[in-house]
């Protein structure tokens, strides 16, 4: 099923418009009270840049002083009916922004303001752990793909709207606040049809402080080394976004020569930009959280922040262009290009973080990992704006702001994948896979979500292992020949992914009997191990007797066993089937379409060698 199926599902489509709406009202409203502001009112300048410096000020602040709270709450009670309390609330700031537009209170407005901020930091949590309660673990990439274009088609359709409304003579402020009075009840509508979401943390003792509350929920953020940098990553994410976004307006003017509609234009683009990246996360994933992504993301917007930069450093030679005189402008199709394709890497590079976080934190602690998610980024966010005004005062251009802020992607970067190089392992492992192979993947609902289990599989080509990393929704570790283990280029690769290299017990008994030690720790540690039992390449395409090390390992360590068969693969890429005939090593089958079949677990008293032998050779039939 496509992703776009999930609309038509009650348990994804009735919240995911809730959200998206919530998002749309943020945008709309922060708009409209900055528009009328700016130009409704006739305040002199210094209070206009006051009052629109305060608001973003006051919309972040709730996220510092009750995400913490936010998480608690996500956690100890069922999450539907949390969310319909939050659409209530809103409804409510909505009766007040519509007295606040038609008095021109911008006191009010700020207040409201401020609540919206409350509404956003306590729907947060919620909003990334409901999903894994009511996806597929098939479905999760693409669901935080629906959500993350959702909310962006949603806050520019906002903008749009808040200042357009705001700009009619006469009614701009009355029409405004029916507007968004309108799109708070549809959101509470449709919070209405969203299925229950069970509380994961139901004895959870409450802590009302929300500072020593803070405290604990970063430090339950901290708790798996690799979670906390997919939500450092994600935090970068908001850093790098905000500096962009906030430079927009003056690179506009000065750089681009344009006029309001070029500043819709290129908010439409990056947004546009971020929508097409985060749909297209489910397709480059296959479905899987594939975080693989991240690096790709993560060199996407340097490279194009610095062709930003490069493509107009100076000053424009033309001024007061609408949006379409400055498409039609010579050099203007590289900055489109740029603009929308620093979007779609940023969603090639939030989206697979989001969906690692939801996949790798126990359940009945998420939505405090999300509240610890959210407290940071809303650092980040904090400090990316004070960055660009020191920018700014120190006479740094917006198009070198682009382009500082470029680089110091690349160093944030490097700093995240050395201190958790599984991310890098796995891009490495995705450009190879996907170079060399077509891969389809069948039975991933019998993989174990949690729990150890030992997986069986056939042994074809040198590339098996990196093929099953690719495509296995849970990191495993492999056992390989050690000689395969400590090939130069690919060292790096399972020495990450934690490979248990092996030897036969002539070669080196030594290495074997670590080699087992090295399993049943992990088995005992609740992971995943893979072995191929046949004890090497096949030589002929068939299946070679299954070897009784399986049963030994059983033998000291009872868990499931999942078989599994890898399709196709004789005779593509480093399989042997070339050298056996005689022929050239160059391969014949580049590209080769292949197939991993996962089976039902096992019980381990009727996993014997020879029964996990026949069903492997089942699964694998007829197309080796």
């Amino acid at each position: 099923m496509s992703q776009f199926g999930l609309l038509g599902k009650r348990r994804f489509a009735p919240f995911f418009w809730t959200q998206a709406l919530g998002a749309f009202n943020d945008s709309a409203f922060r708009n409209a009270m900055v528009m009328l502001a700016a130009f409704q009112m006739g305040l002199p300048d210094h209070e206009i840049s006051l009052y629109t410096n305060l608001a973003p000020a006051l919309f972040i602040l709730p996220y510092f002083l009750f995400s913490a709270t936010a998480g608690q709450l996500a956690e100890k009670f069922e999450k539907a009916r949390i969310i319909r309390y939050v659409k209530i609330f809103e409804v409510a700031a909505m009766l007040l922004a519509a007295w606040g537009f038609h008095t021109h209170n911008l006191i009010l407005l700020l207040g409201v303001l401020f609540m919206m901020g409350v509404h956003s930091t306590v729907f947060g949590p919620i909003k990334y752990a409901i999903l894994p309660q009511a996806l597929k673990a098939t479905e999760l990439v693409g669901g935080n793909g629906m959500v993350e274009m959702g909310t962006q088609l949603a806050i520019l359709i906002g903008m749009v709207l808040g200042n357009s409304l705001m700009l009619i003579a006469g009614v701009g402020p009355w029409a405004a606040a029916a507007a968004t009075i309108g799109i708070a009840l549809a959101g509470y509508g449709f919070s209405r049809r969203i299925p229950p979401a069970p509380a994961t943390a139901p004895e959870l003792k409450f802590n009302w402080n929300p500072f020593t509350e803070t405290v604990q929920v970063l430090g339950i953020t901290r708790r798996d080394r690799a979670v906390f940098n997919a939500v450092l990553g994600i935090s970068w994410f908001w850093f790098f976004g905000t500096v962009l976004v906030a430079q927009l307006p003056i690179y506009t003017k000065l750089n681009l020569g344009g006029d309001g509609s070029v500043n819709t234009l290129v908010l439409t683009l990056f947004s546009l930009g971020t929508g097409i990246g985060s749909l297209l996360c489910e397709k480059m994933s296959g479905k899987r959280v594939e975080i693989g992504l991240v690096p790709l993301g993560a060199f996407g917007l340097t490279a194009f922040g610095i062709d930003l930069f490069l493509a107009r450093p100076g000053a424009a030679s033309q001024a007061g262009l609408d949006w379409w005189s400055f498409l039609r402008a010579p050099g203007s199709g590289r900055i489109v290009l740029d603009l929308t394709a620093i979007g779609m890497f940023a969603g090639f590079y939030v989206v697979p973080l989001f969906a690692f976080v939801q996949s790798r934190t126990p359940r009945d602690r998420l939505s405090r990992v999300i509240a610890g998610n959210n407290i940071l980024n809303a650092l980040l966010i904090v400090l990316a704006a004070g960055f660009g005004l020191l920018l700014g005062n120190l006479g740094v251009g917006a198009a070198r702001i682009f382009l500082v802020d470029a680089l110091l992607n690349v160093l944030v970067a490097v700093y995240i994948f050395t201190l958790v190089p599984e991310f890098l392992m796995r891009f490495i492992t995705w450009v190879l896979v996907n170079t060399l192979y077509r891969v389809r993947v069948d039975g991933t609902q019998h993989l174990p979500e949690e729990g150890p289990a030992l997986l069986v599989c056939n042994h074809v080509s040198f590339m098996d292992p990196l093929l099953l990393m690719a495509n296995l929704r849970r990191p495993a570790r492999f056992v390989m020949y050690y000689r395969i283990f400590n090939t130069p280029l690919l060292r790096f690769v399972f020495r990450t992914a934690k490979a248990i290299p092996i030897a036969g017990h002539k070669e080196d008994p030594a290495v074997l009997q670590a080699a087992y030690d090295a399993i049943d720790a992990a088995l005992a540690a609740g992971e995943l191990v893979c072995v191929f039992p046949e004890g090497g390449l096949t030589r002929d395409g068939e299946i070679a007797s299954f070897r009784p090390g399986v049963e030994k390992i059983l033998a000291r360590r009872p868990v499931p066993v999942v078989p599994m068969a890898l399709r196709g693969l004789w005779g593509s890429v480093w399989s042997r089937r070339d050298s056996m005939l005689g022929r050239s090593r160059l391969p014949r089958r580049f590209r080769a379409r292949v197939e991993l079949v996962i089976d039902a677990p096992v019980a381990p008293e009727q996993a014997t060698a020879g029964k996990l032998e026949l069903r492997v050779r089942q699964l694998r039939g007829e197309l080796a």
